[in-house]
């Protein structure tokens, strides 16, 4: 019996303009780079109904609150998407770097 490699998160880029977005709450937020980026991780459907809208970050001298906006591509007009979850990862950069700062999903404030 032979396995088929694991395939990791697929890296997606915002679009930008989407229909019914909403805020979608990451497994993962990861800091490389010394603290300069911030890889996250979700889960999703795939694309065109699913895509990245947008991330917002908002940065504090105690806290980095990153949000995740995904909705479906406009040109998705009366197309049929599986309903499958898949990893997506996308990498953003700070202004300053993370250092002592804690990340905050901002799809899960109130």
């Amino acid at each position: 019996m032979t396995q088929t490699p694991t395939k990791g998160p697929e890296p997606v880029k915002p679009i930008g303009n989407t229909i019914n977005t909403r805020k979608i709450p990451y497994l993962k937020a990861k800091a490389y780079d010394r603290g300069r980026k911030i890889r996250l991780t979700w889960w999703s459907g795939v694309a065109p109904c699913t895509v990245l809208d947008r991330v917002e970050v908002k940065e504090s001298g105690s806290r980095v609150t990153i949000t995740l906006y995904e909705g479906t591509d406009q040109k998705a007009q009366n197309v049929a998407c599986i309903e499958i979850a898949i990893q997506k990862t996308t990498t953003v950069k700070l202004k300053t770097p993370l250092g002592k700062r804690k990340i905050v999903d901002g799809a899960k404030l109130k």
